[in-house]
């Protein structure tokens, strides 16, 4: 069989194999690949000066090498050795010819075990493009199919890291690949160095940027979680009326206080001095239930304005526990001035935390309106409660004592 019929019925093979049985995802390891890899094995094979016969069988093994990617993508080689033996001999193809070509196919099993010339020339062939400006292009069609078929996944910087590290430490086999390849080769070495340096610049360039906006987005959630206007303009509403009721408050006891003061002072000044007289005896009884009264009414009045403070002993693990309202100034008087701004700055940053302490606030200034009007209540009920007992004492005592002027009367 010539030369020419063999090599033309294992293209035709190859091609047909390639077309009906290959799946769509190689990109990498299809037929466009093998065409190059027998163009690069007849190059080096010739520039090596091996025989006719050599150069036939290293073309076979290149045709071959990578056809087993029909039947499985791993351990292909054994493949491709499998469909190239059976074809080779269904062809009646030299015994000995056929175990060089499956020594061939064998040897460009990475990594890469040649162990003469002809299997040094097809694994130059395979990795020919290392040599080429297409290197970079073949890389990206190798990784491409490798994540298609879910064989391997890189990030950017791993599949340059590794490119780089087989390049490194790859080297041609054969003189003519070595003085041909070798410095174009270096070339891409150079250029991989710095599309990996390019490559970690821009990581760290996306990674500053993401923590920037990580920050922002934090510092948009921390604006976000402040209290809407709505909620703020509730509570300080609430807050100012709760406040203006105390104001209230507090001025009806003063009013009461001033009331009664006077007129204590008028009665010890004007009228006790009197009461020693027999003719006056009928002013005691209600001057003394008026005084009473009067001293008891001032009592409740003070009792409703006195203020209460709490003892002011928090802590920072109170705060941390949410055990205290620190925004009540009974609650923070006697904690140093770091501990409260640090107990402001946490209860800004927690929603929650803040709408608790204004809830509380809230609260206990009703509960202590609560009080302040309940005792002023009762404070006006005891002044009013004594004017009218005093001066319905005093009218009984007018007209029940037995005096000369009422005889006369």
């Amino acid at each position: 069989m010539s030369e020419n019929n063999i090599l033309e019925e294992i293209k035709d093979f190859i091609f047909q194999e390639f077309k009906t049985k290959l799946s769509a995802e190689f990109v990498y390891h299809n037929y466009n690949h093998t065409l190059d890899v027998v163009k690069a094995a007849k190059e080096i094979g010739k520039g090596e000066n091996i025989s006719e016969k050599d150069l036939e069988i290293v073309t076979i093994a290149a045709w071959f090498h990578d056809i087993g990617h029909v039947n499985s993508y791993k351990d292909h080689e054994e493949e491709s050795k499998k469909i190239a033996k059976e074809f080779l001999e269904n062809k009646n193809y030299p015994k000995e010819a056929i175990e060089k070509v499956l020594g061939c196919i064998n040897a460009t099993k990475i990594p890469q075990s040649p162990k003469n010339l002809l299997e040094q020339i097809l694994c130059d062939a395979d990795l020919f493009h290392f040599g080429n400006a297409d290197c970079f292009e073949k890389s990206d069609l190798l990784r491409a199919e490798w994540e298609i078929l879910d064989v391997q996944k890189f990030s950017d910087i791993a599949w340059l890291e590794n490119t780089l590290d087989f390049l490194k430490s790859h080297r041609f086999c054969t003189d003519y690949a070595f003085e041909k390849l070798n410095g174009t080769k270096a070339e891409n070495l150079l250029k991989l160095k710095e599309k990996l340096r390019k490559a970690k610049a821009k990581k760290s360039e996306i990674t500053e940027k993401k923590k920037a906006k990580k920050e922002a987005e934090k510092k948009k959630e921390e604006r976000e979680n402040i209290p809407e206007k709505g909620i703020e303009t509730m509570f300080r509403v609430q807050l100012r009326n709760h406040i203006k009721l105390s104001d209230i408050a507090d001025t009806k006891a003063n009013i009461l206080l001033s009331v009664n003061a006077i007129i204590l002072s008028l009665m010890l000044s004007q009228l006790a001095p009197k009461l020693d007289k027999h003719s006056n005896a009928y002013l005691i009884a209600p001057t003394l239930i008026f005084l009473f009264s009067s001293l008891l009414t001032m009592i409740f009045a003070i009792l409703s304005t006195k203020p209460k403070i709490t003892s002011g002993t928090f802590n920072k693990d109170d705060i941390k526990k949410k055990k205290v309202n620190i925004l009540f100034f009974g609650n923070f008087h006697k904690m140093p001035l770091s501990d409260f701004e640090w107990g402001i700055n946490s209860i800004m940053k927690d929603k929650d935390y803040l709408y608790g302490a204004l809830t509380k606030d809230l609260y206990f200034l009703g509960k202590v309106l609560d009080k302040k009007y309940r005792l002023l209540r009762i404070t006006y009920t005891i002044f009013m409660i004594g004017i009218i007992f005093s001066v319905m004492t005093f009218i009984v005592a007018f007209y029940t004592i037995d005096t000369p002027m009422l005889k006369n009367y």
